[in-house]
């Protein structure tokens, strides 16, 4: 099983741009979906961003389109979120994952899951 190591959070200000990064251990990262979530305080997680194991087709969520871009090298087994333009409700923990089953936006389609990394955004 995949094992994910989320970095590059932090305290950033609205309008900053910022680049988190998951390193995977342990599995068949090359060949595994990946997607970034986040979560705020008081909310439920939220898919935020995805990408297939070739590195095509990524798919973002409504609220960062635009603002952020998805990448990956599977030679390092590194996925990457590259965000601009942040803005105060980018706010959150935000958690990299492996998709198992089910739909690319939905939690429970994810079977491993790093510690999270936060993001704070301030004006």
């Amino acid at each position: 099983q995949v094992q994910l190591v989320e970095s590059g959070g932090g305290s950033v200000q609205v309008g900053d741009s910022t680049t988190l990064t998951c390193v995977a251990s342990a599995g068949p990262f090359s060949q595994s979906n990946m997607a970034w979530f986040r979560q705020a305080p008081g909310k439920e997680r939220e898919f935020v961003a995805y990408i297939n194991w070739h590195g095509s087709f990524p798919a973002y969520a409504d609220s960062v389109k635009g603002r952020c871009s998805i990448s990956r090298d599977n030679a390092k087994n590194t996925l990457y979120l590259q965000m601009s333009d942040l803005r105060l409700d980018d706010t959150a923990v935000y958690y990299c994952a492996v998709r198992g089953i089910g739909l690319y936006y939905a939690p429970s389609a994810y079977n491993s899951w790093g510690q999270g990394t936060q993001v704070t955004v301030s004006s």
